[in-house]
């Protein structure tokens, strides 16, 4: 008869489960035993850069990655990318080890109390399977919860002595999950649209996840509709060139307010729009304005604080906005006035930014966690081509670096351009190893100004003119990225930067640039 791990290796081979993210601690081993020739194993040298890792692999791949971790330890560490995972809606079946159930009762040596509630409430689903044989199915249920919209991750504990266990096959069965509109409430959405005066669309990262980028730019041309990009969006759902594109809502009430005044009709697309980060007070919409989501996060429909909401995937939602009546004709919005261009008189992040969109290709992939650099990016960075940005949603560091690792592992023929800071590539420094050992196509831009700035920024919000613990000026990334096996140059002026950029945008491996900043 077969094993719990011959069965269990099967399962995710049918799966395409065949890329396995992990850090193994000694409860983990026996599922590694003849180990098959077509699987891949990625090493990550600590568990959020793992989580980072399968993250941005499952994103670039639009596919569940599977995660192997060590017990409690070792799911401690990868809580803080877990939670970002959960945030992305990115599909993960995460594994973790557990001590052997013959000494579970006598809390041995690195066993986890209560496994399955740990990792909560980060996680869709989760549970230790109460008899060995019933691994492969909790496996193939935990694929299938997490690839269900909304996706995002499951967890499953596995005791080490589970893996030699006979087990009977098991064949995994279809389950086709279709979250289709209201199609009442569409009627009613694209006769409000219609009838507009001055349309608005925001759009949020769930217009990426849904491959709906072309529909929002036929559905915003068709309107003349102005399109903002919702609060803290983690991917890229219009481009940043159009004529169409107004900027991005900041994560504020007022803010949101004061932006959306003009409309009198909004449509939000594909996640939250009103996400805040700072206290505020009044209304959470204009008055007057019509205020329609549509997107297949019940979640975020259920604490929106204002308008009608549409629990759809937007690829299906918008295909059929496209198919109501032509909407009055309305008069094409002005919209965004671009900053003047840089001169490299002063190595600002503003120019570094700037210079990156003139070097770099088109279709490069930007994975950005660079906080205090934000609002340079939105001016000096465009980006025009749909899947081409990644960012966390939850606002947690470290996890830039590795889901640039996991993007250029899922997308070999890119390049990819990791746009950090220093304080965040330090959660994370360690990704630099796989990507060494993977050989990916990397390109680790550090914005090097010595500091937490987006601290600082937030000190002077509240008042507070000096932080204590974020200033940090002997980092050397060069010597860094050496250790881990990377090349690395430094640039400190215009001259320098552009012969860096130059260099690793045409590399073929991992390379790092540390631009320092002011």
């Amino acid at each position: 008869m077969p094993t719990v791990r011959d069965v269990t290796i099967g399962l995710l081979r049918d799966l395409g489960m065949t890329t396995v993210f992990g850090n193994p601690g000694s409860t983990e081993l026996p599922m590694f035993r003849n180990f098959p020739r077509d699987f891949r194993y990625i090493m990550g040298l600590q568990e959020s850069v793992v989580l980072g890792m399968a993250d941005g692999y499952a994103q670039a791949t639009g596919r569940a990655a599977v995660v192997n971790l060590h017990s409690s330890a070792g799911t401690g560490h990868a809580l803080g990318n877990l939670f970002t995972a959960f945030k992305n809606q990115t599909p993960l079946v995460v594994t973790a080890g557990q001590q052997a159930r013959s000494i579970l009762p006598y809390e041995p040596f690195l066993f986890a109390e209560r496994a399955s509630e740990f990792p909560r409430p980060f996680v869709k689903w989760s549970c230790e399977p109460a008899r060995a044989e019933d691994v492969p199915a909790a496996l193939h249920r935990a694929w299938l919860v997490a690839m269900e919209p909304p996706c995002g991750p499951t967890f499953v504990s596995i005791p080490i002595d589970d893996w030699d266990r006979d087990c009977e096959p098991f064949t995994p069965r279809t389950v086709h999950a279709a979250r289709m509109p209201d199609m009442r409430a569409m009627a009613a959405c694209a006769q409000a649209l219609a009838g507009a005066r001055n349309p608005a669309i925001v759009v949020g990262a769930g217009v990426a996840r849904d491959g709906a980028w072309g529909q929002v730019v036929e559905l915003a041309q068709r309107h003349n509709a102005a399109v903002w990009v919702a609060p803290m969006s983690a991917r890229c759902s219009f481009p940043e060139d159009h004529p169409l594109f107004a900027g991005f809502l900041t994560a504020g009430r007022e803010a949101i307010v004061a932006t959306l005044a003009p409309h009198d009709f909004v449509l939000a697309l594909g996640g939250p729009m009103n996400l805040y980060h700072v206290e505020g007070h009044g209304p959470h919409m204009p008055p007057g304005c019509d205020m329609w989501l549509i997107g297949d996060n019940h979640v975020h429909a259920a604490w929106a604080p204002a308008g009608t909401a549409i629990i759809a995937q937007c690829d299906k939602a918008l295909d059929l906005l496209l198919q109501a009546p032509p909407p009055a004709v309305r008069p094409v919005p002005q919209l965004r006035t671009l900053p003047p261009r840089l001169d490299g008189s002063a190595m600002t992040d503003a120019y570094v930014l700037q210079q990156i969109a003139a070097l770099r290709s088109a279709d490069s992939v930007i994975v950005e966690e660079a906080p205090s650099s934000r609002g340079p990016m939105h001016d000096r960075l465009p980006i025009v081509r749909k899947d081409t940005f990644y960012t966390t949603a939850s606002g947690g560091l470290g996890h830039g670096l590795p889901a640039a690792v996991g993007i250029a592992m899922a997308r070999p023929a890119d390049k990819v351009i990791a746009v950090l800071g220093d304080g965040s590539a330090m959660y994370a420094i360690q990704g630099l190893h796989a990507a060494v050992q993977h050989g990916a196509a990397v390109s680790f831009i550090i914005l090097k100004n010595n500091r937490y700035e987006a601290l600082h920024h937030f000190g002077r919000h509240f008042g507070i003119q000096e932080l204590v613990g974020t200033q940090f000026p002997e980092l050397d990334f060069c010597l860094l990225a050496q250790g881990h096996g990377v090349a690395a140059r430094r640039a400190t002026d215009a001259t320098s930067l552009n012969e860096a950029l130059r260099w690793s945008f045409a590399a073929d491996g991992p390379t790092l640039v540390e631009a320092v900043v002011l």
